[in-house]
């Protein structure tokens, strides 16, 4: 099994990707701009999005792309 991280600039990123492996489970660290051909290619089981310091209400915020919504995955969003 394969959880996969995508960081948005989180101080956090690395804690969460040492806890997930403490609990026996494979994770990786991507950063946000990730291709979907990639996620899909890395074939996760879940996905554990990483916030980071801009809101996203800001207008050059960084976005994941959208599709990753229609893998039928579990998805986590940490702040």
């Amino acid at each position: 099994m394969m959880i996969l991280i995508i960081d948005f600039g989180s101080q956090y990123s690395q804690l969460i990707a040492r806890r997930v492996r403490e609990s026996r489970v494979y994770c990786q660290i991507e950063p946000c701009n990730i291709e979907i051909d990639k996620i899909k290619a890395i074939d996760p089981k879940g996905i554990i999005l990483s916030g980071g310091p801009m809101s996203i209400y800001d207008k050059n915020s960084s976005k994941v792309d959208e599709r990753i919504f229609d893998l039928n995955i579990p998805i986590l969003g940490i702040c």
